[in-house]
């Protein structure tokens, strides 16, 4: 099974202490996001865990130094660096610091496990498609050597992140902006060595030569463990992802970038109470079991084959 961690939170920055404790002692609890009283034992053994995967705009000090930890898992990184400034991302740490971190981890994993995503494309008065273009390069230009791919994916108003970003200038593509910034970003990567895909979009860009992606990615999956995978389609995702299944250990509410055009953060207020109620030695994320909670073992099962891939 592939661990997702996480696309609802940011665990490598926020909560590696507790990530770590439950890499040690074996199991996790996850909430049911919608019966909050349904709770998941997930076995966290190297058997059954195939591959990790990481989403993250800055993990923490504490989370890469504690990676020897991972030496009996499989896992690679999501790793978001934008151009947003912090009317936007609005906890996210500056640019240089997250870009040295990346260029830490990809030292210490190799680049084929590190993939840059500079997502959701957002347009606004501030940033517009030259922006973009521009800003895009410089940044292509300093992560190119240490990575093999970006994923890009356009804004999409979810009510939740429609509600954060009132009163700003934000505002979706046009088709034709779509397909100016696919060409330039495309021409730019591809003179870099970059593979560009594209996360969960409708439109077809394979004429600039972009295709669609996957983030939770079988054929990456296969690289690294050198193994061939039995995979299907994450049906709990968007009809337009390609991700194949996984299991996600984050919560709602609970990251601390507070980035506006998130739609994994909804209320605020939320967001701090959640915080409050972490426990880095609960088995939960956030907060601990109680007598209304009914604990079912999930049960588990490894996508590799016996037959080597490569």
């Amino acid at each position: 099974m592939i661990l997702s961690v996480s696309r609802r939170t940011d665990i490598p920055a926020f909560y590696s202490a507790w990530f770590f404790n439950r890499i040690k002692e074996g199991f996790v609890y996850t909430r049911n996001p919608f019966k909050a009283n349904a709770v998941s034992r997930i076995s966290l053994h190297p058997n059954v865990i195939d591959c990790i995967v990481f989403w993250t705009k800055n993990p923490s000090y504490e989370f890469i130094e504690n990676l020897h930890l991972l030496s009996d898992y499989n896992y690679y990184f999501q790793f978001t660096i934008n151009t947003y400034e912090s009317a936007i991302e609005q906890h996210v740490p500056k640019k240089p610091i997250i870009i040295e971190s990346f260029k830490k981890l990809s030292r210490k994993l190799g680049k084929e496990r590190m993939i840059w995503r500079y997502d959701p494309i957002l347009l606004s008065n501030e940033y517009t498609v030259d922006y973009h273009i521009r800003w895009f390069e410089l940044l292509l230009k300093s992560l190119a050597p240490y990575t093999e791919k970006c994923i890009i994916s356009f804004i999409d108003f979810y009510k939740k992140s429609e509600r954060n970003l009132k009163g700003t200038s934000v505002r979706t593509l046009t088709e034709s902006e779509i397909y100016t910034l696919a060409n330039q970003m495309q021409r730019m990567a591809s003179a870099n060595g970059l593979i560009l895909e594209t996360c969960a979009e409708e439109y077809d860009l394979s004429r600039f030569g972009i295709n669609h992606g996957k983030c939770i990615d079988d054929k990456l999956i296969e690289r690294i463990t050198k193994k061939q995978i039995i995979a299907q389609k994450d049906k709990n995702q968007r009809k337009t992802c390609g991700c194949i299944e996984s299991i996600d250990i984050g919560g709602y509410n609970s990251c601390q970038h507070n980035c506006l055009y998130c739609y994994a953060n909804y209320s605020n207020e939320k967001v701090i109470e959640n915080i409050k109620n972490h426990d880095a030695n609960s088995p939960l994320l956030i907060g601990n079991i109680d007598d209304a909670d009914i604990i079912i073992e999930r049960k588990l099962y490894s996508i590799l084959t016996d037959t080597l891939f490569g």
